[in-house]
């Protein structure tokens, strides 16, 4: 199946992201669109996912951006990869698990290309480096439809966390790959695309 790649250089406000997103989703539901990969960065946003609780905004004066996917809060910003998706589980295995399953194995997958050892965690949603989240996970799923995705940390700012409890996991702490290894961000996209899509298309 033809998944459409789309690729953004520029930061893209998130709330103009979902509305492209959301958009796609109709279109794939009714049959006028292909799936959708897309990988891009955000400017600095703090999102709230359904399952979030204000307990966890220790910095009260922060923004909060509510969205519709599963989770609790997170923050996007410069310097971190966002891959979302929109995936017609009707035309595959209707298995949010194996969807799941196959977004970590390509989180991890890419992380191994850096030789970075990471691992998933059945009890805690998420890609991680031993016990630090390295990874973020959200999906929402609509008639199978199956759409929003995962966040990576590349070389973003990790200060910015310390104004929540990123994803109400206060004994977790994060990480991002500019930690572990001297990084030059190139080709990134690419070699996630590829990644994610050979893995989704063995739905």
């Amino acid at each position: 199946m033809s998944i459409e790649i789309k690729i953004s250089k520029k930061r893209i406000p998130y709330k103009m992201a979902m509305l492209y997103l959301n958009k796609r989703v109709e279109k794939v539901k009714n049959g006028t669109n292909r799936e959708l990969l897309w990988i891009l960065e955000h400017p600095t946003t703090y999102t709230a996912g359904v399952s979030f609780n204000k307990k966890e905004i220790i910095d009260k004066k922060i923004k909060i951006v509510k969205s519709n996917r599963g989770g609790k809060i997170t923050l996007h910003n410069p310097g971190q990869k966002i891959v979302y998706f929109v995936i017609n589980l009707n035309k595959r295995k209707k298995d949010i698990r194996k969807l799941i399953n196959s977004i970590e194995k390509s989180i991890i997958q890419f992380l191994e290309n850096y030789k970075i050892k990471a691992k998933n965690d059945k009890k805690n949603i998420g890609i991680w480096v031993k016990d630090k989240k390295i990874a973020a996970i959200g999906i929402r799923v609509s008639r199978w439809i199956a759409y929003h995705g995962c966040s990576i940390n590349i070389s973003n700012n990790l200060n910015q966390y310390l104004k929540i409890i990123p994803c109400g996991l206060d004994n977790k702490k994060v990480i991002s790959m500019s930690n572990l290894i001297d990084i030059k961000p190139k080709n990134f996209e690419n070699n996630l695309a590829k990644i994610f899509i050979k893995n989704i298309n063995n739905i």
